[in-house]
C-alpha cells in the first residue's frame, strides 16, 4: 500500500528507525496485520531471508502470462503481507485474478481481507458480490469499511453510514485515515462537509504523526471530491522540519501523486535530488519517482538503480515497484533479476512491476485523466 509495498489502495505503511542504511525502512502497521485489528498492536516477526520459492523468470519465458501465474502463486503465502501485495499486484489480471481474490476474502488475516475486496472494487470483479455481502458485518473494522467501498465501486446499494461513525468515533488513528481514504474514493461529493469537520475534529490520545497522517488523509480525500484547496496541506508536509515528520512527508509525495498535482512537480524533484551529503531516505525519494512516474515523467528510474542492491528487503521492493510504475521496458531486465531475490517481499514487488510494464499499465496510469 500506498509505495511501498502495497500500493496505495491502504493507509498501511509506517516509517520507523532502521540500522544503518538510509536510516528509515517501510514496515506494515502492526495492528492491520496482527491477527484482529482489534486488539493492541502486534511484533511484526522480521521476514525470513529463506531461499527463492521460484527461480527468475527464464530468457525468452516473459510474459504478462507468466507475471500473473507467479502473483497467483504468491497469494498464498504464509506471510500475511506478501499474500497481500500478490492480490493488489493481481488488479490489472482481471477475470483471472477473480478465484484468488475470493480466497483471500475468506483469509484469516483482516489485511489480506481488506486488501482482496478493495481489489474486487477496483477491478470490477462483480461475481464476488454475493461474498462481499457477507462480509459487511466483518469482526474488523477495517474491512468493513473496504466492503463498503467495494459494494458502491461495483454500483451495488451499500449503507456508508458505518464510515463517517469510523472517521469521527474510532479512537484508533489509522482506521479514521482509512475511513477517510474509502470516503475519498467512492467521489461521493456530498461527502465533503463531512470530511471538513472531520479535519477540524480534534482526536484524543494519538501522537503527533498519527494527527498528521491522518489530516494528510482526509485531506486527500477532499482533493478527490473536488476542494483543491486542500493541496496546500499536502504540499506543506513535504518538508520536514525533524526525522519523525518524514514517514508524513512519504505520504505526502504519495497522495501528490495519485491526484496528479502538476504543480508539486518542481518540488518533489527537489526533494529527489542530492546535495552534497544531505539527501532524504530512501524511502521518500523512491516514493518521488514514482509519483513523478504517475504524472507522465518517467525518469526516476535512476533513483530505483541506486537501492536495488541494499540490505533493506522493502526499499528493494520499493525500488522494483518504481521500475514498474517508469512503463520503461528497459527496466524488465532488472526486474527478472530482483524476481530471484532472496525476499519474497522483493520477488512478489518484482512480479507486480512486470505486470504493470508488460501490460501497459503504468503508461495507461500516467495518460488517464
Amino acid at each position: 500500500m500506498r509505495p511501498a509495498t502495497i500500493a496505495r489502495s491502504l493507509p498501511l505503511i509506517v516509517l520507523v528507525p532502521a540500522v544503518g542504511g538510509c536510516g528509515f525502512k517501510i514496515e506494515p502497521d502492526p495492528e492491520f496485520y496482527s491477527a484482529s485489528a482489534e486488539s493492541q498492536p502486534a511484533v511484526v516477526a522480521s521476514e525470513p531471508q529463506a531461499p527463492p520459492a521460484a527461480p527468475a523468470f527464464e530468457p525468452g519465458k516473459l510474459d504478462k502470462n507468466a507475471a500473473i501465474e507467479r502473483l497467483l502463486n504468491m497469494a498464498t503465502s504464509p506471510t500475511a503481507q506478501v499474500r497481500a501485495n500478490a492480490i493488489e499486484g493481481l488488479e490489472r489480471a482481471g477475470r483471472r485474478a477473480e478465484p484468488v481474490v475470493a480466497l483471500a476474502l475468506r483469509d484469516e488475516n483482516p489485511g489480506v481481507r481488506s486488501v482482496a475486496a478493495a481489489v474486487a472494487g477496483r477491478a470490477g470483479l462483480d461475481a464476488l458480490v454475493p461474498t462481499l455481502r457477507t462480509m459487511i458485518d466483518d469482526e474488523s473494522p477495517f474491512v468493513r469499511a473496504s466492503v463498503i467501498g467495494a459494494l458502491h465501486a461495483l454500483s451495488q446499494p451499500v449503507d456508508p453510514s458505518e464510515l463517517a461513525e469510523m472517521l469521527f468515533d474510532s479512537p484508533n488513528p489509522r482506521l479514521r485515515a482509512h475511513a477517510a481514504f474509502v470516503v475519498g474514493e467512492m467521489r461521493e461529493v456530498s461527502a465533503l462537509p463531512m470530511l471538513k469537520q472531520a479535519w477540524a475534529t480534534p482526536i484524543r490520545g494519538a501522537s503527533e504523526i498519527e494527527r498528521r497522517l491522518l489530516r494528510l488523509q482526509i485531506a486527500e480525500a477532499m482533493i478527490k471530491l473536488g476542494h483543491t484547496e486542500s493541496l496546500d496541506a499536502v504540499r506543506a508536509a513535504l518538508y520536514p522540519a525533524r526525522p519523525e515528520e518524514l514517514e508524513a512527508t512519504a505520504l505526502a509525495v504519495q497522495i501528490i501523486g495519485q491526484v496528479r498535482d502538476r504543480g508539486s512537480i518542481d518540488q518533489l524533484i527537489y526533494l529527489s535530488e542530492t546535495k552534497g551529503d544531505r539527501r532524504m531516505p530512501a524511502e521518500v525519494r523512491l516514493a518521488v519517482a514514482g509519483a513523478l512516474a504517475g504524472m507522465g515523467l518517467t525518469e526516476g528510474g535512476f533513483i530505483a538503480d541506486e537501492y536495488r542492491a541494499t540490505d533493506i528487503n522493502a526499499v528493494r521492493a520499493q525500488a522494483a515497484r518504481v521500475y514498474g510504475r517508469t512503463g520503461r521496458m528497459e527496466h524488465l531486465d532488472k526486474l527478472v533479476e530482483l524476481s530471484g531475490d532472496p525476499s519474497e517481499l522483493v520477488r512478489v514487488a518484482a512480479a507486480a512491476a512486470m505486470l504493470d510494464l508488460l501490460t501497459g499499465g503504468a503508461k495507461a496510469d500516467a495518460e488517464a485523466p
